[in-house]
């Protein structure tokens, strides 16, 4: 139970948590979302998934449970290959195998494959702390067209000689208006018109001594400007693959070396808490990524590199 808590808890921060010799659990990032059906607004979350092919170590696991239950890295792993023994026993015996708040994989077909079904109960997202699922109930709004139509037959409208004389004053009175508000839109646009072609010598006249301050300062600058240096952030790439990690400067040297001349874009890595100089083979921006580089890496040079997260 211990381990399926640190799996747990690597959800929030990693997207791939590696158990070796098991497979991965990979968190995948979901927008917000709208259920019309069951007019429910769903929060952003991480969208929990298992993959039984990926199953070589990386390190994040056991170095976690290193520091979370202060026993060695080596201790750690022996922790963790009997717990997968258990594990792939319980699934062989038909049994399926709980990952509190993740999710469980149960065996199915007549093949016996894994199937991962995830919890959903608890939202691996950081962002989305505090915001919860929830339900609006429909709104049903009134037909009004209906109603209006009901009070014209109950309340017909009669026009009246004393009535028609009111809108025959009415009429001459919103003539009147109209030549009003025409005598007074031509002469807004008059205004207008005037104040555009003042603006237009204002605007000209400004250009012209822009111009002028820009030739003389052309022409009389005596000591040029110094070029500024910009420094350009390098781009994050956290994810490094590592051939080996030397306490020894010199034979880090030589182990990149050695990559460089295998066409790797290898590089060392500043020494880390234990001592140890790593040397990579290379480094990515995404997880995923870093997962296709590393197989194939295991496959044709090294099978013991491993995936290191920053």
């Amino acid at each position: 139970m211990m381990i399926q808590k640190h799996i747990s808890d690597l959800l929030y921060r990693y997207q791939c948590v590696t158990v070796p010799g098991f497979g991965a659990f990979i968190a995948e990032t979901e927008s917000a979302k709208v259920n019309e059906s069951t007019a429910t607004f769903i929060a952003p979350r991480k969208v929990i998934s298992f993959n039984v092919n990926i199953k070589n170590n990386d390190g994040l696991l056991a170095n976690h449970i290193s520091l979370q239950e202060s026993i060695s890295f080596e201790a750690a792993l022996e922790k963790i290959n009997t717990q997968v023994a258990f594990w792939i026993a319980t699934l062989n015996q038909g049994n399926l195998v709980d990952f509190p708040n993740i999710g469980e994989i149960k065996v199915s077909g007549a093949e016996s494959n894994w199937v991962f079904v995830p919890s959903n109960n608890l939202n691996y997202l950081t962002a989305s702390f505090g915001l919860s699922n929830f339900t609006s109930n429909k709104i049903t709004r009134e037909v009004l067209k209906q109603q209006v139509e009901e009070l014209e037959e109950k309340a017909p409208i009669i026009f009246t000689p004393e009535r028609k004389k009111n809108y025959s004053f009415l009429k001459y009175a919103a003539v009147i208006a109209i030549f009003i508000g025409a005598g007074t839109a031509g002469t807004k646009i008059v205004y207008d018109r005037k104040i555009e072609a003042e603006t237009l010598l204002v605007q000209k006249h400004v250009q012209e001594q822009v111009q002028n301050s820009i030739q003389e300062a052309t022409f009389f600058i005596n000591t040029p400007v110094q070029a500024v240096e910009l420094n350009v952030a390098e781009e994050k790439m956290p994810y490094h693959i590592v051939a080996g990690a030397f306490r020894s400067t010199e034979n880090a040297e030589k182990a990149l070396s050695m990559l460089i001349e295998q066409n790797f874009k290898a590089h060392i890595l500043p020494e880390n808490k234990h001592g140890l100089i790593p040397v990579v083979y290379g480094s990515y921006k995404t997880v995923e990524e870093a997962e296709v580089a590393k197989q194939k890496i295991q496959l044709e040079y090294d099978k013991e590199a491993w995936l290191l997260i920053e």
